[in-house]
């Protein structure tokens, strides 16, 4: 299972459900990551708040796919990113 570090402003929002897209640049480190992901439906992939495996975490179904972001939830004005749609939190 994928498991990306976030945020807690972003970790809190997306638990708290106001928060339903996070967002990754679109880099090598990220094409790597992501290039078998793109193709299925959706995928289960772990939030980390923090690098430690202590640190809170949460499951999402997700899906992935290209796009803007909303500044609002973090993403630059016109910047291209992976767009991680959070479908459901399982836990």
């Amino acid at each position: 299972m994928l498991t990306l570090p976030i945020k807690k402003k972003w970790f809190d929002m997306i638990l708290s459900g106001v928060k339903k897209e996070e967002y990754r640049e679109i880099k090598p480190y990220y094409m790597s990551r992501f290039c078998g992901l793109c193709r299925a439906d959706s995928h289960e992939i772990r939030f980390r708040n923090g690098y430690s495996k202590q640190s809170p975490s949460f499951v999402a179904r997700c899906m992935i796919e290209q796009g803007h972001g909303r500044p609002e939830w973090g993403a630059e004005e016109g910047k291209k990113y992976y767009v991680l749609k959070i479908l459901e939190v399982i836990k």
